[in-house]
């Protein structure tokens, strides 16, 4: 029974990746997805793909109730080795997370359009081969309302890594300026960047 229903969600996985994969080229290697609609109190139920764990998980509220959050990916940009020396990190500093740049692209859009909420960090490890769970936060505002907040729990080792979770607004979404605010945390170790988008 259990095998069954292992190759059943196997099945669905492999589907929702298929319509899914148009949007990450294939040279974009060790991606995870989470699929699904987030509503007002509905979650993104997440699908592992390889050996790295990740699935969106949060709802859409106030503004932005009706919009959806589409499928998590990332890519590594930079090996440990290279994101090390970038730095100047030394293992005795301990695990740290920087991140590097974070955005909301278009920064402009209409009710019912896409906005990719993007993020590039570095993660830098005491040893090659040492793991760190990373979480990843994107608290979307509207003033001083909480809206959204979709977060993401993977695996990583050291390296620079670009990550997005795209949201579709809903065709009656709220307009005005959205404050995102991204955060990267490993262990004691926390980032935090701001950017806005708006919607008119």
């Amino acid at each position: 029974m259990r095998s069954k229903l292992f190759a059943m969600a196997t099945v669905l996985v492999l589907l929702a990746f298929a319509v899914s994969c148009a949007s990450v080229p294939e040279e974009h290697k060790g991606a995870a997805y989470g699929a699904g609609a987030g509503a007002a109190t509905g979650a993104v139920a997440g699908a592992i793909l390889g050996d790295t764990r990740g699935a969106v998980v949060g709802g859409l509220l106030g503004g932005l109730v009706g919009g959806a959050l589409g499928h998590y990916g990332y890519d590594q940009q930079s090996t440990r080795a290279e994101t090390v020396q970038k730095y100047n990190y030394q293992p005795a500093s301990g695990t740290q997370v920087k991140i590097e740049e974070a955005m909301a692209t278009p920064q402009t859009v209409s009710p019912g359009q896409n906005v990719d909420l993007k993020m590039s960090y570095a993660v830098l490890t005491p040893s090659q081969d040492s793991q760190v769970n990373v979480t990843e936060t994107r608290e979307i505002r509207m003033g001083n309302q909480v809206v959204g907040k979709p977060q993401v729990s993977v695996t990583r080792t050291g390296g620079t890594y670009t990550s997005n979770v795209p949201l579709t607004l809903s065709a009656t979404a709220q307009k005005g300026t959205y404050t995102v605010i991204s955060t990267v945390q490993a262990g004691n170790a926390t980032d935090t960047r701001q950017t806005t988008f708006n919607v008119s």
